[in-house]
């Protein structure tokens, strides 16, 4: 590589990478909040000034307008709601189709659609997982007790490092049974290259190698059996663990043994010691501010590798993020923080036992058992199986995230949007596994050029995020359908910035009737990906668009959608009223 190309850190290219990279890392405490606003899942946001608050234009929830859009609510939400309970019941013709699929349910007279395996295995395992952290709690408690007696207070929590270490190593134990030897083996071969290479520029193209690999042999061999390495191991193999395939949630574990090397390469470009000027740092800064080099030790980085409320699932943390929240006390979340923030995880947790009760969209899907459904129907299913999508994995997000709260951490929040108040696709991707999102943009974003090869960075990106959650074409299709779906967007900016025309009267309608298509776009992209895939998506076309049914009803759903944009519209100037500029 020429001395004057350089994967970098932070973005030189323009002004526009600046503050890209400004809005999504920067951290401070929100206003408070009142209202409606109290719905919205609290995450640091840039600082705003009075004036940008007074420049918003004033509320129109009382305007005569969106009166008519709050009763086109009042009307639409139901029959969306009563349309998918009644394709759900004993007597329509598709049901004994999939009736197999369903069990016996705990509300009377129900019975329970708990087909999707993904949150099968989490909904099954969350009295497990619970009773394996109070267990982590209870140590956690002994640890501390016996921490307190021999050692004189401190300023910083690295005190910790070891018992995450030794918890760890039994947690890995007990989740993976013998398994975790090969964990640990890809640990150590990962720290090899970051501590052996160092600040060469061959580190990063080292560690990007050495990963993809990994994470391509251990899904094509299944996690490499002992017995397949040498029949003489095969006993090896009865010691499993209580989940044996290791190899299924280790995607995640990659983006952390990325984030260590990574973080190792940049400090280790960057001469004298790490910088704590500050008595609280933030999450930008805990982000890119390097720690001195003693600090990125094997030690550490398997205690940040293997953090068990995070080790499943995540949300993701930088491993630099990580030290700082150990080096310093700034960031202990409040207990205050932490009862909200599990009523919100308990709240999800009921809303969707109770559509998997009353909508069994998922069994349907899996049958394909929409024989004869209007079009109408048929995108009911789409769409209740897409909320079903954003629960599924909200819920574990969650719970995992509400672990490591308890213990003190702060990872960044998941979600934060609900999957039905979008409208831009980029901001969709800012709000759906926001901490990927800021993982993606630290070490591939920007370091590929950021704003200045957009759209080819963006299709890089987007193929690796499919490949990333699984090695298959329908993921592959969906990474490249959501690149070209981009593009509408980035021309509509292009030719008609907010800049220039945003106090327009106009405006606000251009713009939504824009989002509309991209609504409709972002749906058929993730229905591709997490749904019904390509032949599912092509009969649904067919029906949409080939019957005078299917466009009647596609007529009446842009007018739908266009009221739900202006109110995501509204909803979003109502934050920004309050100090809340986000780009979700």
């Amino acid at each position: 590589m020429d001395d004057h190309i350089e994967l970098r850190e932070t973005s030189n290219n323009s002004e526009a990478d600046d503050a890209l990279y400004h809005l999504i890392h920067d951290s401070v405490v929100e206003p408070r909040r009142e209202g409606i606003l109290r719905l919205t899942v609290k995450i640091p946001v840039p600082p705003s000034s009075q004036q940008a608050i007074q420049a918003r234009p004033p509320a129109r929830w009382r305007t005569p307008e969106f009166i008519f859009y709050g009763l086109a609510f009042v009307i639409a939400i139901p029959v969306m709601i009563w349309k998918t309970v009644n394709l759900s019941r004993e007597s329509h013709p598709n049901y004994k189709l999939y009736s197999y699929k369903l069990t016996d349910g705990w509300i009377p007279g129900r019975k329970f659609d708990n087909s999707d395996a993904q949150y099968r295995t989490f909904r099954n395992s969350v009295g497990l997982l619970t009773i394996i952290a109070a267990g982590f709690f209870v140590v956690k408690s002994l640890h501390r007790l016996v921490i307190k007696q021999t050692s004189p207070p401190k300023s910083d929590r690295l005190h910790r490092i070891p018992f995450l270490v030794a918890f760890s190593a039994i947690f890995l134990l007990g989740l993976h049974g013998l398994n975790a030897l090969k964990i640990l083996l890809i640990f150590y071969l990962n720290y090899l290259i970051a501590k052996g290479l160092g600040p060469s520029k061959l580190t990063p193209a080292a560690t990007w190698l050495f990963n993809l690999s990994v994470l391509f042999a251990i899904d094509r061999f299944s996690g490499f059996p002992f017995v397949s390495l040498h029949p003489s191991l095969a006993f090896l193999d009865d010691f499993q663990g209580a989940y044996p395939r290791w190899y299924i949630p280790f995607n995640i574990t990659m983006l952390r043994l990325v984030s260590f090397n990574m973080d190792y390469y940049w400090a280790s470009r960057k001469s004298g010691p790490s910088e704590v000027s500050e008595p609280v740092v933030t999450h930008k800064q805990r982000t890119t501010k390097h720690h001195d080099l003693e600090t990125y030790n094997f030690r550490n980085f398997c205690a940040y590798a293997a953090y068990p409320p995070l080790f499943l699932a995540g949300p993701i943390m930088t491993f630099n993020d990580f030290m700082w929240q150990h080096r310093m006390r700034d960031f202990i979340p409040t207990r205050w923080n932490i009862a909200t923030y599990a009523f919100r995880f308990l709240s999800c947790l009921l809303a969707m036992e109770i559509i998997q009760h009353y909508m069994y969209v998922v069994a349907i899907k899996d049958r394909k058992a929409w024989i004869g459904d209007s079009p109408f129907e048929l995108s009911m299913i789409g769409l209740w199986n897409l909320v079903i999508v954003w629960l599924k994995l909200l819920l574990p997000w969650r719970f995992f995230r509400l672990w490591a709260l308890a213990d003190g951490m702060d990872p960044p929040e998941n979600m934060v949007r609900c999957v039905l108040n979008n409208y831009s696709t980029f901001g969709f991707w800012r709000a759906w596994h926001r901490s990927f999102n800021l993982w993606i943009v630290r070490y591939i974003y920007i370091p590929l050029g950021g704003t200045k090869n957009l759209l080819v960075v963006m299709a890089l990106v987007f193929s690796f995020v499919a490949l990333w959650h699984d090695l298959t074409f329908r993921l592959l299709a969906w990474g490249w359908l959501v690149t070209l779906f981009l593009i509408p967007e980035v021309a509509a900016r292009y030719l008609l910035p907010a800049t220039r025309f945003g106090t327009r009267w106009w405006y606000r309608h251009v713009s939504a009737i824009g989002a509309v298509g991209n609504v409709l776009m972002m749906i058929t992209a993730n229905l591709v990906g997490f749904v019904i895939g390509v032949d599912g998506i092509s009969y649904f076309l067919g029906e949409l668009f080939g019957t005078v049914q299917g466009l009647q009803f596609l007529f009446l759903a842009c007018a739908c959608v266009f009221i739900a944009v202006q109110v995501m519209f509204e909803y979003r100037e109502e934050e920004m009223r309050n100090g809340i500029f986000r780009k979700c």
